[in-house]
């Protein structure tokens, strides 16, 4: 008669040890588009470095109100300049705050900023340089 073997149970540790090089937090990422004078565009560009912006993406636009419009509104130079950001969603509230200041307190600094959510990144190693999050290759065969 064969004998029936009960199968075993391993029990597993309630703390697992993970190095911190392998470790990989998952930043969801945004892509923060932020129109500004042309003229202080570049001053922009590099407030938003500072909250670990690996990478934007500056175009330059012309406004659509007519010459009316804008006399109306005290407004003389129609000249834009659309900044395209890719930023950690959890930097994204300190990151509006400070260009909502900046808009009211910089001369001719003013300027209009929303998010939209990216929903997916190709690669790895894409999303660690865009999320800030690098880990070289060797450290994530490891």
């Amino acid at each position: 008669m064969p004998t029936i073997r009960k199968p075993s149970v391993r029990k597993q540790s309630a703390t697992k040890k993970t190095s911190n090089a392998q470790k990989v937090t998952s930043n969801r990422l945004k892509l923060l588009v932020t129109i500004v004078a042309r003229n202080k565009a570049e001053y922009y560009a590099d407030l938003l470095q500072s909250f670990e912006v690996n990478m934007q993406f500056l175009t330059l636009a012309h406004g659509t109100a007519d010459a009316k419009m804008l006399d109306l509104l005290g407004l003389t130079d129609n000249d834009k300049a659309v900044i395209f950001s890719v930023i950690q969603e959890s930097k994204v509230p300190d990151a509006l705050h400070t260009l909502e200041e900046k808009f009211k307190t910089i001369k001719g600094g003013k300027g209009v900023a929303c998010t939209v959510a990216l929903s997916s990144v190709i690669g790895t190693l894409i999303y660690g340089f865009l999320s800030n999050n690098r880990l070289t290759v060797k450290e994530n065969k490891q």
